[in-house]
């Protein structure tokens, strides 16, 4: 009597970072590159007075992180993060144009957060691109409910 193996099968993998506790479960539909948030409303409808914004989320934060990383190797237009840059920041971006030489796609890790006054947030991401990381610093400061780039360096 020949004994019968049951053949394996196919389980979902859970996603790699978990949904916070304040955030949605559904994850917005990309093709092929990286998800930052919705776009913001018209200027003509934009507030820029009133409540504050909420302060970023850690995963937001990796998100802005990989796609300026991504723009700075080169592998992403910069019009795709502008809405999250201040004007002087996105000149600037446009300026260094590729700054980071990379082997492979460039992949953040978590971000270490500071708060030096209220309504501005310094981060400082590791960025793995080959056999050499780079490290990349982002100042955010709030305008209105928006939060916005307003320096950015790597090393």
């Amino acid at each position: 009597m020949r004994k019968t193996i049951p053949l394996p099968r196919r389980v979902a993998v859970p996603p790699a970072d978990p949904p916070y506790d304040d955030e949605e479960t559904a994850a917005p539909v990309t093709y092929g590159s990286l998800a930052l948030a919705p776009p913001r409303p018209p200027a003509r409808t934009r507030r820029t007075a009133g409540p504050a914004g909420p302060v970023p989320s850690e995963r937001m934060l990796r998100g802005l992180g990989q796609a300026l990383a991504e723009v700075l190797c080169g592998r992403r237009p910069p019009q795709t993060v502008q809405d999250r840059l201040a004007e002087r920041a996105y000149r600037e971006l446009l300026r260094a144009g590729k700054m980071i030489n990379a082997e492979r796609p460039p992949l953040v890790g978590p971000p270490h957060v500071q708060r030096p006054r209220d309504g501005a947030i310094e981060m400082c991401l590791l960025v793995h691109c080959g056999a050499r990381s780079r490290v990349l610093a982002v100042r955010l400061e709030r305008f209105g409910v928006q939060w916005l780039v307003t320096e950015f360096e790597t090393a």
